[in-house]
């Protein structure tokens, strides 16, 4: 009996810590989500706990222009983020915020309130927890995972597409949208770009050792084939 647990133990498939980070429309959450699903592993969206965060300092009415003050209210709230990839959930002082936390008004300030750096080291501490403490593996989705959040991640993937593409998915795939509609789903997302990548702390940037996939002209699908892959090759290397 003893010899068949171990030889189970040597060939249960190795947890893996997968860090996938680019810029907004790439499909990071989508692939995310399915990849974590489909090998049983955790996911955690760490954007939403930004959004998160700025929610509450909204609802609170502290000024989210004023560096100074986000960062004094950087440890009040408690963020909870559950990380079953068919459901994730995130509530702030027990109250569920997925819904409220998609608004455009969290999304227009969430830069703002990010790019604080006593703001990114609090949340920055609630992710580190949590994919260290997955026993299973985790995908961890983001802007600075592998270069920040997660250095030693076992894998590090970096989405990227064209600023057509990117745009045209955050449109709804053009279905009932006018070209004015794009055009400044396109510029909304370019303004994003250069507010994460031009942030002192922890900047939008692929990693040096991450794996880059152009998911412009690929199907979900593809894309999630292609992660998948790469996760079961770490885990056989891992084994």
């Amino acid at each position: 009996m003893s010899v068949t647990v171990e030889t189970a133990a040597r060939t249960a498939p190795a947890a893996v810590i997968v860090a996938i980070d680019g810029p907004a429309g790439t499909g990071k959450s989508s692939t995310s989500k399915a990849v974590a699903a489909k090998l049983g592993f955790g996911y955690l969206d760490t954007g939403a706990q930004y959004r998160a965060i700025t929610w509450w300092m909204l609802e609170n009415g502290i000024d989210v222009d004023d560096p100074v003050a986000l960062a004094d209210a950087a440890d009040k709230p408690q963020i909870v983020s559950g990380t079953d990839p068919s459901g994730p959930t995130i509530t702030v002082d027990g109250v569920d915020v997925s819904g409220p936390i998609r608004t455009q008004h969290v999304t227009s300030h969430v830069s703002a309130v990010s790019a604080v750096a006593e703001v990114r080291t609090r949340i920055t501490e609630l992710q580190r927890a949590i994919a260290t403490g997955a026993e299973r593996g985790i995908v961890v989705e983001g802007r600075d995972i592998g270069t920040t959040v997660l250095p030693d991640a076992d894998l590090k993937i970096f989405l990227t597409a064209s600023a057509e593409a990117r745009a045209a998915r955050r449109s709804g795939e053009l279905k009932g949208k006018e070209a004015a509609d794009l055009a400044a789903t396109q510029a909304a997302l370019a303004k994003r770009d250069a507010a994460d990548s031009g942030r002192k702390t922890s900047p939008l940037a692929k990693a040096d050792d991450a794996v880059e996939v152009d998911t412009t002209e690929l199907t979900l699908d593809q894309v999630i084939e292609c992660v998948v892959t790469l996760v079961e090759e770490k885990q056989q290397a891992k084994a």
